[in-house]
């Protein structure tokens, strides 16, 4: 199990132009940013390419494109923050970014035309082989989100089956292996993989495929709604998401990492974000094998940017003119809390048990979402002053199971449900 300190970053958003400053590309007013962002005393970034402009066609990688990623990447090694790239955009913040090669006239299913597939997978790579010599180069994450592209509630989806994702990550992950050897690379989707029924990019996906778990935390997804801003369920739902992906894993000490988390108005109002913050990060780190949090985002969405919903303009750690915000103070305390600190929370002992149906599709995942059984009775278990895991229902006798990953008790959602502390069962 792992030790070191826990690492702490912003999903980088550029207070110029927001990720359109690719056309515009400013290194001097990168460079700013990254200053205020490093002066928070955050340890890295994660960077997002807009897909259609860095490969405009299958055939083309833009090299210039390419050079000014590196540039960024440098600039960042110069004030002491590590880079992790999003290949894959795909979708920020509400917009889709597909190349036109996969549209319309030339409408292609992206996660299985064979011709769609062979032009990203040598995107990917060549981003990677881009960046491999950088010392501050952590690794790719295969796009972010990319999952809603596959099934509603997206307007258009590219249907696949679970064993089409699968095959389609495998490859992908593979071409960034190939551009950089030896990397943390990985693969990142929003909530709908663990809550949502017929995602076909499971659980089972996000906990077993590429180096790390990513988990994705937003309140909007019906917790806050459901339990208020200031609710145990709220303050705990990254946290559970860590501890949920943990029942898919193979491995006990798997590391999961908080890649987004965030404070959207009005479900968290602004004069709590703060609060929200500093209780989201501190209950996350109360979870053994986290390998670290990285907030979204850096800066805030200019308001002379239009239809983006409301809650995503003001979700930065600074304000689009650099100034840092609360939310950011109370980040940038926790970081200067944990430099050079060891990161060994106690073992959760106690499971509660997920039955979502056959291991690899999870069929019935629902049960883990805002107002399943799962859900409420972890944040039930959690009001009552414990601090549970979770193990799937097909592993909740496995001995030798329980006992790699510290389980000492196994807890049923029907007998968390009971108003006291249930009683529980001694793992086997």
């Amino acid at each position: 199990m792992s030790s070191a300190p826990p690492r702490f970053g912003a999903n980088y958003t550029p207070s110029q132009g927001w990720f359109h400053h690719w056309l515009d590309f400013d290194l001097d007013e990168v460079r700013a940013d990254l200053d205020s962002i490093a002066g928070l005393g955050l340890d890295h970034i994660r960077v997002f390419p807009l897909w259609p402009l860095f490969q405009p066609n299958r055939t083309l990688v833009r090299p210039r494109a390419v050079e000014q990623l590196v540039q960024l990447a440098d600039a960042a090694a110069e004030r002491g923050l590590d880079v992790n790239v999003d290949g894959l955009q795909g979708h920020l913040s509400s917009f889709d970014f597909l190349p036109a090669w996969t549209r319309t006239w030339h409408r292609r299913n992206i996660f299985t035309d064979p011709d769609v597939v062979a032009g990203q997978a040598e995107y990917l790579r060549t981003l990677a082989a881009a960046l491999a010599g950088r010392p501050n180069f952590i690794g790719m994450t295969v796009g972010n989100e990319i999952a809603q592209f596959a099934a509603a509630p997206h307007p258009d989806p590219d249907r696949i089956t679970p064993a089409q994702a699968g095959s389609w990550l495998d490859r992908l992950l593979a071409a960034c292996e190939d551009g950089a050897p030896g990397r943390m690379h990985l693969h990142a989707e929003y909530d709908a993989s663990w809550y949502q029924d017929d995602q076909p990019f499971t659980p089972a996906h996000a906990a077993r495929t590429g180096a790390v778990t990513a988990v994705h935390s937003w309140v909007f997804n019906g917790t806050a709604q459901r339990h208020g801003a200031t609710a145990t369920a709220t303050e705990h739902h990254a946290a559970y998401l860590v501890e949920l992906s943990k029942a898919w894993a193979l491995e006990p000490h798997r590391p999961v990492w908080l890649q987004e988390v965030g404070a959207p108005a009005p479900h968290i109002p602004p004069e709590h974000a703060a609060a929200f913050t500093a209780a989201t990060v501190a209950n996350a780190l109360d979870c053994p094998d986290l390998w670290g949090v990285t907030w979204w985002c850096s800066h805030d969405v200019s308001r002379s940017l239009a239809d983006f919903p409301e809650l995503e303009y003001t979700l930065g750690l600074l304000t689009n003119d650099r100034r840092v915000k609360p939310a950011g103070q109370a980040v940038a305390r926790i970081a200067a809390q944990w430099r050079d600190r060891e990161h060994r929370p106690a073992p959760r002992t106690c499971a509660l048990v997920v039955d979502a149906g056959d291991e690899e599709t999870a069929p019935r995942r629902s049960v883990c979402a805002p107002g399943g059984p799962v859900f409420e009775a972890f944040a039930r278990l959690t009001a009552d002053g414990a601090r549970p895991t979770t193990v799937l229902a097909s592993r909740a006798d496995d001995t030798d199971h329980l006992a790699a990953r510290g389980i000492t008790e196994v807890v049923t959602p029907e007998q968390a449900g009971l108003p006291a502390r249930p009683a529980t069962r001694t793992a086997p």
